[in-house]
């Protein structure tokens, strides 16, 4: 933050392209731990500067950014197309394919939520009073929901039902699946994000959202002593959700096949 923002703790613009390439960076499995840390520390300090100091310590101002966040950060998520997966994962095709994915995810998840702990270990312009249970948590949950729409997005690329359309169209239907926990329905391609975010569909990802957010939250002691039950909570879950989007898009390919 800078100059009378920082003093007085308001809220401060936070650019879009800036805040995509560090939650895009959180998605990539092949970073380093201290690099996640570094990540991590990054998307905090941006939040900080986007709410304010005086909605910090606010659980439902916490939820209300990661519900706009997930929204603004979803068309840039980097899906991997089937061509680019083959080639990051040779030899590995349909059902090993998937399970590559979905361990590899669950591996990114847990290593976010344990890097949470060391994120006030990292050098930055930030307060240690701000670096809150709620505002970690915050951040690590917006990078762990992305994880998983790209997660969803891939799988449905492996089982021959890529997600098309552009950037924006795909966040709306990435959106819906991980909030429904189901494979993407194609009726709902197309539209902008802001239009579809206007209706139920805000509504069911802010829900699901509390969810996550609430449930590591409970987790977590002082100076997040709770980073570890955190990173395997996430874990747990990025595969319980591999596991059903994995089932919904098979019964699909054996209807079609059928």
């Amino acid at each position: 933050m800078d100059g009378a923002a920082a003093s007085s703790g308001a809220a401060v613009p936070v650019d879009e392209a800036e805040l995509s390439t560090a939650v895009a960076a959180l998605t990539d499995e092949g970073v380093e731990q201290k690099e996640r840390r570094r990540l991590l520390g990054r998307l905090v300090r941006l939040e900080i500067r986007e709410r304010g100091v005086k909605d910090l310590f606010r659980p439902k101002k916490a939820l209300n950014w990661i519900t706009d966040t997930v929204t603004t950060v979803a068309p840039h998520i980097p899906v991997r197309d089937l061509d680019t997966l083959r080639v990051h994962h040779p030899g590995l095709e349909g059902d090993a394919l998937a399970d590559r994915l979905v361990r590899n995810a669950a591996r990114v998840t847990a290593g976010i939520g344990a890097a949470g702990g060391g994120v006030a270990a990292v050098e930055w312009a930030v307060t240690p009073s701000l670096l809150t249970a709620p505002v970690l948590l915050a951040a690590e949950t917006v990078a762990v929901v992305a994880v998983e729409m790209k997660l969803i997005g891939e799988l449905h690329a492996v089982y021959g039902r890529p997600v098309e359309g552009t950037g924006a169209e795909r966040a709306v239907v990435l959106i819906q699946a991980w909030a429904e926990r189901r494979g993407v329905n194609p009726l709902r391609v197309g539209g902008s994000v802001a239009a579809a975010m206007g209706t139920a569909l805000r509504k069911e990802l802010r829900d699901r959202l509390l969810q996550r957010f609430g449930r590591n939250l409970s987790t977590l002691g002082p100076f997040l002593t709770g980073a570890a039950v955190g990173g395997f909570l996430n874990r747990r879950a990025t595969l319980a959700l591999g596991t059903e989007i994995r089932k919904d898009l098979q019964a699909g390919r054996k209807v079609i096949e059928g």
